[in-house]
């Protein structure tokens, strides 16, 4: 049955518009507070949200449901969503909430949800969730004498910042070294600077500077200009771009290169295999990834298993059978010896350890391998179902055969519009490029047929 609220990663969409909206954050706080009392205890949920306007109105609506089904509410302001995963279970609280769009536009929100070891909802819970939320809204509510409190934890930075640093070895620290952060204007705007300047960095901070209405705004890690001039003007040694909600990460060389989840994953797989940290004998990522980091780690003995897209998918994957790093392109990656989710900073904190342990520059630490032509189209279509459609599988049919083991083929429709991603790599770029116009060519006939 199709989810009516929750998508791939939570509930998100334009804010004060259906679904998020007051009414149905406040509905939220309710089912999903419903669902996660048990036992005779006072129930407790941690709220963090990025630094978007419509936050305000959407934290405050939360905590009124969830103090009204009888569940304390910590406000922890504006902070990464991996510290909401974290604090949620160092709060020993029943649930965790995350009031962010990621790297969406400022005018977009969502929620996200986190059981209490930090982890994503599974989709079974978020289907109960759905269930109460349009069902009948008085049957959850507590007694009056029973109703939550709202306190805000004053020491959350403090206690993110801490873990984040103990995430580095002990005998590291970053001396020496001239970093540019770029925090999007978002939820690291305070926690992810003060972390690398206690660590002993020069720190040079853009995107620090939010005003609701500019997270994600020409910075961060889907915009790297700014970062990449910047890092050339102050001749850093390394940049690195955080998202909106500091779950992902880019890294920037002292060149001015981008350095993307890929490379960032190789790096870290292959020192956590010589010190003996990495398990399972390889990493987790999805369909989108490289063919060339595959081929990469094949040649220091290391496997890649692929998993759908989205970050969720890749920790089910990571837990189910006992690996350590995982993460997708894009820079989400997730530590699991760490963290329960993406975590930007502490990524980037096992990067500088692999620059200080070998003292070697970004660019050499950081170019693993050289990734294969890759080529990504969208195609929109009103109705149907394109992926059906004769000419389509034909075409999709054709183009394996042509790329047979030298490249991969990835067809998937978007999970939140009507869209057809066709993506393509291999060895040939010329072939790539053909290939994805063929396929592009017959979902646009399927669709206007």
């Amino acid at each position: 049955m199709a989810r009516r609220y929750f998508g791939t990663d939570g509930i998100r969409g334009l804010a004060n518009t259906h679904p998020m909206t007051s009414e149905v954050a406040l509905k939220v706080g309710m089912a999903a507070g419903t669902i996660f009392r048990s036992g005779s205890h006072r129930h407790r949920v941690v709220i963090g949200k990025d630094t978007r306007l419509s936050g305000y109105m959407l934290e405050a609506a939360l905590m009124s449901g969830f103090t009204s089904v009888g569940m304390d509410v910590f406000l922890l302001g504006p902070m990464p969503t991996p510290a909401v995963a974290m604090l949620t279970r160092s709060l020993r609280a029943d649930l965790g909430v995350m009031l962010s769009a990621s790297h969406n536009p400022a005018h977009d929100n969502g929620i996200k949800l986190f059981d209490p070891d930090g982890y994503k909802l599974s989709d079974d819970v978020e289907r109960q969730i759905e269930g109460l939320i349009d069902g009948d809204a008085s049957a959850p509510l507590a007694d009056a004498e029973k109703i939550g409190r709202a306190t805000r934890v004053e020491s959350a930075q403090e206690r993110y910042i801490e873990f984040a640093k103990r995430t580095l070895p002990k005998h590291l620290r970053l001396d020496g070294l001239r970093i540019v952060i770029d925090c999007a204007n978002g939820a690291a705007y305070k926690v992810a600077p003060e972390a690398l300047w206690e660590l002993g960095a020069e720190v040079i901070k853009i995107g620090v500077e939010p005003n609701g209405r500019n997270i994600n705004l020409k910075c961060g890690s889907t915009h790297t200009e700014a970062l990449i001039d910047k890092v050339r003007e102050v001749r850093a040694d390394i940049g690195i771009a955080l998202d909106g909600d500091a779950d992902r990460v880019v890294i920037v060389d002292e060149k001015g290169k981008i350095v993307d989840g890929d490379q960032l994953m190789a790096v870290i797989a292959d020192s956590w295999q010589q010190s003996g940290k990495l398990t399972a004998g390889g990493i987790v990522a999805t369909v989108m990834s490289n063919l060339a980091l595959e081929r990469y780690l094949e040649t220091i003995g290391l496997t890649l298993a692929r998993t759908p897209v989205g970050d969720r998918y890749v920790t089910e994957h990571m837990r189910k059978h006992g690996f350590n790093v995982g993460g997708e392109q894009s820079g989400h990656i997730v530590l699991s010896d760490f963290t329960t989710t993406g975590d930007g900073l502490v990524s980037a904190l096992q990067v500088l350890a692999c620059v200080v342990q070998t003292g070697k520059p970004v660019s050499e630490v950081c170019a693993r391998f050289s990734p294969l032509p890759q080529i990504l189209q969208n195609v929109r279509y009103a109705s149907g179902k394109p992926l059906e459609d004769k000419r389509v599988v034909k075409a999709i049919e054709g183009a394996k055969a042509r790329l047979g083991d030298r490249g991969r083929l990835v067809i998937r429709p978007s999970g939140t519009e009507p869209l057809i991603r066709v993506m393509a790599e291999g060895d040939d770029e010329t072939m790539v490029s053909s290939v994805v116009g063929e396929i592009v060519d017959a979902v646009k006939s399927a669709a206007a047929a």
